[in-house]
């Protein structure tokens, strides 16, 4: 289960809708478990991908500088997140092949309807797969 604070739910969804046409991303900080992790603030990273409006990247310097951040506040990494900016609501075969932490969440905005689709994944390494996991607004 991915819980986050509805004000860090907000921040994200503020992101995605900034940030169209193109994709964004980020990461968290907060408490990091192997069955529940719980967000507690969410880091704007830019996205470097070569085509932002169709796949995300996060430099990996500014990926260290902001875990280091996330550290410095006594936090641990608790996942990632990007947007869709017009869909799928699911991660798509990049996402799949450049998931590189196992054990984190990938949360994905997609903003392809009405509302804004929010939904979590986590990395499975050993099978190579991403699992659904429960989102829990606070």
């Amino acid at each position: 289960m991915l819980e986050l604070p509805r004000d860090v739910y907000d921040a994200v969804v503020d992101h995605a809708r900034d940030g169209v046409p193109a994709e964004v991303c980020g990461i968290f900080g907060g408490e990091h478990g192997a069955d529940r992790t719980r967000v507690e603030t969410v880091h704007r990273a830019r996205n470097a991908a070569d085509a932002p409006r169709t796949t995300y990247a996060i430099d990996p310097e500014e990926q260290l500088e902001l875990i280091d951040r996330v550290e410095a506040a006594g936090q641990e990494l608790a996942g990632f997140y990007h947007s869709h900016p017009a869909g799928p609501p699911r991660p798509s075969q990049t996402d799949v092949a450049r998931a590189a932490w196992p054990g984190q969440s990938y949360l994905l905005v997609a903003l392809d309807g009405r509302h804004p689709y929010v939904g979590s994944w986590r990395w499975d390494g050993e099978a190579g797969e991403f699992v659904g996991e429960v989102v829990r607004v606070l």
